[in-house]
């Protein structure tokens, strides 16, 4: 007999997270290294969220709250959701998590039967297959190619949809790729899903505020209000709010299912901490002028990478219109040789060169279910990233 549950076996450590615990060994150890692996912005915690915080503590806000989080933060999200996306929900409609991964963990746990499947467009975010695996479901990975512009096609979805489908999960903009789906893209996704009534949306707008150009945001339930009862819309405060360490994530959806969700949570973290809802509230609900001045700096940090990776022999890149990633292609290295006379075979191969002889860190497409690429975070400081745009393209011009 095993301890370990098969389901367990499943799956694998976040590769996102391996990555950066690998370069910050190797910068432990003295290496040069600049890691593009976390997706987490340089920019601090605003100063009104941190004295908000502050303000909680020496309140005496320090104790247990509501499974479902404070009344103060779910009515903060509710107008929210008004203000921003168009949508009306009650309290008893939205619960908070530490962070949206658990949210989606909770959602899946509590909807999930052995054997239902999880529709989910590659490239994906790391967690959505193994969030599907524990809880029992099955995760449909669905091709969304280069040249669709790593968007879900109609067509595909269709072909992807059984009558064992539960869920389909949405991302925009999306992590790896920072593909966004505009209002027409969106349209025709949602069309197609009034035709399965029996497949629920899951829509993790997490990047929602981090867009570029002339990109306006837009997702499923807004887009489609015939379909409000059967999606959970996802946020959160990690990114937009620089607020990663926190972990505060909420959801919307159907008082039933956020009463199930609400369920599973009270048996596992109960809620998140008070404090981070506090902050969470003056996040929500304070000054915004600060968001417009991250995605200028954003959006000059994505043209100079993109760049640098095009300009690099054998990478091509597509332009993201959010969330701060870029999604190169490696198709043309592979097959070179480095100048250690070893063949690039694998993407990966590709990836553990350019640690090893430029001390650049970045996570191999693998890990993201689209291959042959690599997945970059351009959430560093700006110098640092012209610096790990410079080692790429050297090592690609190194290559025979």
């Amino acid at each position: 007999m095993t301890l370990v549950a098969a389901r367990v076996g499943r799956i694998l450590p976040s590769p996102t997270l391996a990555v950066t615990a690998k370069a910050k060994e190797l910068k432990a150890a003295g290496r040069d290294v600049i890691g593009l692996g976390a997706g987490e912005p340089d920019f601090d915690t605003p100063g009104h969220v941190l004295d908000a915080a502050l303000a909680a503590m020496k309140a005496g806000q320090t104790r247990y709250t509501a499974v479902s989080g404070t009344p103060a933060l779910r009515e903060a999200v509710r107008e929210k959701f008004e203000r921003d996306n168009g949508l009306h929900y009650s309290l008893d409609a939205i619960t908070v998590s530490c962070g949206v991964k658990q949210a989606i963990f909770n959602a899946l746990t509590a909807t999930l039967d052995p054997g239902d499947e999880v529709i989910i467009p590659s490239p994906y975010w790391v967690s959505y297959p193994a969030a599907t695996n524990l809880a029992g479901g099955r995760p449909v990975v669905v091709d969304c190619s280069r040249e669709s512009g790593f968007k879900l096609r109609p067509e595909d979805l269709e072909a992807a949809i059984t009558p064992k489908t539960k869920w389909l999960i949405l991302n925009s903009p999306s992590n790896p790729s920072g593909a966004a789906y505009t209002h027409d893209d969106m349209k025709a996704i949602t069309d197609l899903l009034l035709r399965h009534p029996h497949v629920w949306v899951m829509a993790d707008d997490v990047y929602e505020k981090t867009v570029y150009d002339d990109f306006r945001f837009c997702t499923p339930a807004q887009v489609e209000p015939r379909l409000h009862d059967r999606t959970l819309t996802l946020n959160g405060v990690s990114k937009t709010y620089c607020m990663t360490g926190w972990r505060v994530g909420y959801a919307a959806g159907p008082p039933p299912l956020i009463a199930a969700m609400n369920k599973v949570q009270s048996h596992s973290t109960t809620h998140t901490s008070s404090i981070s809802q506090a902050a969470a509230v003056a996040a929500l609900t304070g000054p915004q002028d600060f968001i417009a001045e991250h995605n200028r700096v954003f959006r000059e940090r994505r043209d100079m990478i993109v760049s640098r990776l095009e300009s690099a022999p054998g990478l091509s890149c597509e332009t993201p219109m959010g969330a701060f990633y870029a999604y190169p292609s490696c198709e043309g290295v592979i097959g070179r040789k480095t100048p250690e006379g070893k063949i690039l075979e694998t993407e990966e191969d590709f990836v553990a060169h350019l640690l090893e002889s430029a001390g650049v860190a970045v996570v191999p497409g693998a890990a993201f279910g689209l291959s042959p690429h690599f997945r970059v975070s351009y959430a560093t400081s700006t110098g640092t990233l012209e610096e790990a745009g410079r080692r790429i393209q050297e090592v690609c011009e190194s290559l025979t």
